[in-house]
């Protein structure tokens, strides 16, 4: 497994990982580290449609807490649920790694401003990817947390 470490420049406004992000220990970051990092960066351009355009047409995005979606029409609809509204958005990737298989897991701390309310979440993330787009992306956090600070 190729790994990352803490507090990476994913999510604060650049096009792609750093030199350093890209090469750790020797070991240069794939194609999919790339994707992954660039996708957790467009959230905070909050475009539905910018972040979309990762997913294969069949992709599936399961929120753990919640059902899963399937197909870009679904995913749409849970995007425009949480950036629409949202002053701010950033995903900060804390770890990033790969596994043997090209799953891409990262450790984040999501922020988002709804409604006046800054909201930190704790997630951890699967991504799958097929052909270089995210053919299935899996989140796992805690819906309490979620709802005590947006409630």
């Amino acid at each position: 497994m190729r790994a990352g470490s803490s507090r990476s420049s994913i999510g604060r406004g650049r096009r792609s990982l750093s030199a350093r992000q890209r090469r750790r220990g020797g070991i240069l970051a794939s194609a999919n580290l790339e994707t992954v990092g660039r996708f957790c960066e467009a959230f905070s351009r909050r475009d539905p449609e910018e972040v979309l355009a990762f997913f294969t047409e069949d992709a599936v995005y399961h929120n753990m807490p919640l059902p899963p979606v399937q197909g870009k029409a679904g995913i749409k609809t849970v995007l425009d649920m949480f950036l629409k509204p949202a002053e701010s958005v950033e995903f900060i990737v804390l770890k990033i790694a790969e596994g043997d298989d090209g799953a891409v897991l990262t450790e984040r701390v999501d922020k988002f401003s709804l409604g006046g309310k800054n909201v930190e979440l704790p997630v951890m993330g699967v991504f799958e990817l097929t052909d270089g787009k995210v053919s299935a992306w899996r989140d796992y956090f805690d819906m309490a947390a979620w709802t005590r600070q947006t409630s």
